[in-house]
């Protein structure tokens, strides 16, 4: 290949852009590189890393003409763990990104022109505001226990004795865990061997209830010396449960399907506008609960609801969503493929008094179909709020057979969004409006809300 730069070249090069991972963009002599931790605007020296056909990687060296919107970050390790992306980059850049991100997402991969697009909700303090965490647990080469988060690009631990996204309670968590592995010299987990015993440590906070739960997730059945630990962990204010939870497998899922509680409650509590919830260390459960509830209450506005309609919530998890709607409407339906999810759903709707949410376990486009076929019902509006890959197929299809007057489709892709809005419109639904909601500050992620009507024909895409 004849490229204008060369691999383990230096080159000065003008930053013109960011990319969907949240690296800065630019060009020498027309050759795309991708740069972690550089800015648009700035002039930086890079080392080039890697060479492709058109486009390359570099490693940023010095910047030699910083962004406006550049700032230090607040956390030592932040160019070297891959849980924050953009922590160098101030907050209100942080939200300029994030929206146009969605909107370039809906009108490249959606190939939707003219859809309204709302100012993106952010936060008052972009820091501390996660009430779970999924720390993973490991040895450097000297032997030495290492909990923290995975560098980026990599399994490899970055040991993080404090994460300025977790709530503080975690740092003592941490490094009370962190002490009784070592006293007992109890194994940590290696992903190449398999060998070893604990995985991970996972933390869920109750926001509102103050409740808190430890699990220590193992590669085994017991944890020795649990008892001590248990003991330790009653000490820290708050902590009202402890779990084991047992992956055997060889596997990046963090959780296996069983648990046993060691002490205290087997779920926490906690409450979204107004309405309780039991949380278990395998329930979803939105990690920032004070955007949540804006994140829901939007959902609520855009929905312009009446109070007569039947709605359906599909990837209804624990129910979340549901409750927050049956305050506001003749009856919820909520759909789950996770069985536990909806025994769940069903504690928390009698739990909080809630008798015109039902719930069902299984898959949402076998589920509405049947119930289409075999009894008639279909729905006036219908939520979704999938898993990172977008709605299945199938499910979009059967949207275009019931045909709902309005679709609030809750995202934390706008990609897979985007992809899902375009086949939704081709089935004659218009977009009206995106809202872009700041979940994860000083990441790249944001959820994004959409509603859609259904116009009774398919409408052209000026587009």
């Amino acid at each position: 290949m004849n490229l204008p730069i060369e691999k383990n070249g230096i080159y000065e090069m003008r930053i013109d852009g960011m990319g969907s991972n949240g690296e800065g963009i630019g060009r020498i002599d027309g050759y795309a590189v991708f740069v972690d931790g550089a800015l648009p605007e700035e002039l930086v020296k890079v080392l080039i890393l890697k060479t492709r056909k058109s486009f390359g990687f570099g490693k940023l060296l010095e910047v030699l003409e910083p962004s406006p919107e550049r700032v230090e970050p607040v956390c030592p390790v932040a160019r070297q763990c891959g849980g924050c992306q953009l922590q160098h980059l101030s907050y209100k850049g942080q939200l300029a990104y994030k929206e146009d991100k969605v909107n370039e997402d809906i009108a490249r991969i959606g190939g939707l022109q003219g859809v309204k697009s709302l100012p993106i909700i952010g936060v008052e303090h972009p820091y501390r505001y996660r009430n779970k965490a999924q720390f993973p647990v490991g040895c450097n080469k000297d032997g030495q226990v290492q909990i923290g988060f995975y560098a980026k690009r990599s399994h490899r631990i970055i040991d993080t004795p404090v994460c300025m996204l977790q709530n503080e309670i975690n740092d003592n968590i941490i490094q009370l865990v962190k002490e009784f592995l070592e006293e007992f010299k109890i194994t940590t987990y290696n992903e190449i061997t398999h060998k070893g015993l604990v995985r991970h440590i996972l933390t869920r906070i109750g926001k509102h209830s103050g409740e808190i739960m430890v699990c220590i997730v193992i590669n085994g059945k017991k944890l020795p010396k649990c008892e001590i630990l248990v003991e330790r962990l009653q000490q820290v204010e708050g902590v009202v449960s402890v779990v084991l939870n047992e992956n055997h497998e060889d596997t990046n899922v963090i959780l296996g399907q069983k648990c046993t509680t060691l002490w205290g409650k087997d779920t926490i509590t906690d409450t979204l506008g107004g309405i309780e919830f039991e949380i278990s260390p395998l329930s979803f459960y939105q990690v920032n609960p004070l955007q949540t509830e804006v994140l829901y209450r939007r959902a609520l506005e855009m929905a312009n609801l009446k109070g007569d309609e039947r709605v359906f919530d599909l990837y209804c998890g624990i129910g979340t969503i549901s409750l927050f709607f049956a305050q506001h409407v003749k009856e919820v339906f909520g759909v789950e493929i996770v069985e536990e999810a909806i025994v769940d759903a069903e504690k928390n709707a009698e739990r909080n008094g809630i008798g015109n949410a039902t719930f069902e376990a299984g898959a949402a486009e076998e589920v509405i179909p049947r119930l289409y076929r075999e009894k008639g019902i279909t729905a006036d509006v219908v939520v979704v709020d999938p898993p990172r890959k977008g709605c299945d197929q199938q499910l979009l299809d059967v949207l275009g057979q019931i045909k709902p007057e309005k679709i609030v489709y809750i995202s934390c892709n706008p990609a897979t969004l985007a992809r899902d809005m375009k086949i939704l419109t081709e089935m004659g639904f218009v977009a009206e409006e995106v809202q872009a909601v700041d979940m994860f500050p000083n990441t790249i992620h944001v959820e994004a809300i959409t509603m859609m009507t259904y116009c009774g024909k398919t409408p052209k895409n000026d587009g």
